[in-house]
């Protein structure tokens, strides 16, 4: 940036790259914190506070659109405390998502790093007065992590739940092949399928259907894309194809208690219906996560005491918690110290102060002062 900046003309700058990245993990943790990850990251520079500050709220609203409205994972996006900014950073924001054992996983971040790092870098520019100014540059990232943020907010006993929005095969078509002489008719029967599932769209772009014809037992093909999560398997038998059906299993709703649920409908019905089952599918997987996430934010804990009897001595982190959304006065310097202490000891952090805030917050239940705002505390990865 250094070099490329000269003048007000060249702002802002925006950055966006795709990059490996190796560092030293002591216990990693598949797709949430490995050795070698790959992540999206932005840098960009900017003339002034304001233009910075709108493109790190814009990269955050990114994250939190692509995580909801793409992954089915509901977040809550907000700012983090001065003791879990990014080093260097005036502000850092988050997108914080709740996986099924009630711990939160950081999904995405975002800073405002106002001049700090254009002063160590000589980001400067000559600005329309023909003086010169200081460069105000923000960073921003998601990686890998999200991943792993699928699989835990989607997973059941059976794998993956993969959103339709994002699933790689959103149709798959498994034959009920037999080595016998029908096996042509059956193919021929699924191959017109597939290019009639293709020509449908849902989200606004042509069905991914897929025909499974790998050498293996029909049933094991079936519960391999189960397990893969694809959002619809379809098991086409010799009747069906005779009789112009298609039966049919939804991936999200996959069971009614012990039983296995199929569907079954008119080739023809099914086709003409595809975009609407996977886009519903797409909703219900959201609705699911967010009630869960709704559900398990504890609103009522007014004092450390409450904290502490919640969430016990930290030792039992089996045992599923949640979420607290606390009043929170903004300490600093060794009063902020002591409240990371403090939560050290039931294995807790802060996770943000949510951008939706309430109009009062009553008082801090660290230090007693009258609240700003209100934080989420919780256990996380």
């Amino acid at each position: 940036f250094s070099r490329w900046i000269k003048s007000y003309r060249d702002l802002p700058l925006l950055l966006n790259q795709w990059a490996n990245v190796m560092r030293w993990e002591m216990r990693t943790r598949m797709f949430l914190r490995t050795a070698e990850f790959l992540w999206q990251e932005g840098h960009t520079a900017h003339a002034d506070e304001a233009g910075a500050m709108e493109e790190t709220m814009l990269a955050l609203e990114i994250y939190r659109s692509f995580a909801e409205d793409f992954l089915a994972m509901p977040v809550i996006a907000g700012e983090k405390p001065e003791n879990e900014r990014f080093p260097g950073a005036v502000r850092t924001y988050s997108i914080e998502a709740m996986m099924q054992d009630g711990k939160a996983l950081q999904a995405g971040t975002s800073h405002y790093l106002g001049t700090h790092f254009a002063e160590a870098q000589n980001i400067r520019y000559q600005n329309k007065d023909g003086g010169m100014s200081l460069a105000h540059t923000t960073s921003w990232g998601v990686s890998t992590r999200l991943i792993g943020g699928v699989i835990m907010t989607h997973g059941d006993d059976d794998g993956l739940r993969a959103p339709p929005r994002v699933a790689p095969r959103q149709v798959v078509i498994v034959p009920m092949l037999r080595g016998k002489a029908e096996d042509g008719e059956l193919k021929a029967y699924c191959s017109v399928l597939v290019a009639e599932l293709a020509a449908q769209k849902a989200f606004g772009a042509p069905v991914r259907a897929h025909v499974d014809l790998k050498d293996a037992r029909p049933a094991d093909k079936r519960w391999d894309w189960v397990r893969r999560g694809a959002p619809i398997v379809c098991e086409i038998g010799p009747r069906d194809a005779a009789s112009g059906q298609v039966s049919y299993l939804l991936r999200n709703a996959l069971r009614e208690g012990e039983k296995i649920k199929t569907h079954s409908a008119q080739r023809g019905d099914f086709v003409t219906q595809i975009g609407a089952l996977l886009e519903r599918a797409q909703v219900e997987l959201f609705q699911d996560a967010k009630q869960r996430l709704d559900a398990n934010i504890r609103a009522d804990l007014r004092s450390w005491a409450d904290i502490e009897r919640y969430y016990g001595n930290g030792e039992d982190e089996t045992t599923f918690k949640g979420w607290a959304r606390v009043a929170w006065s903004r300490p600093t310097g060794a009063a902020l110290e002591k409240v990371g202490e403090q939560l050290k000891t039931l294995k807790l952090t802060i996770r943000n102060a949510p951008l939706a805030q309430p109009k009062a917050s009553g008082a801090c239940v660290f230090t007693g002062a009258p609240a700003v705002e209100e934080i989420l505390i919780a256990r996380a990865y």
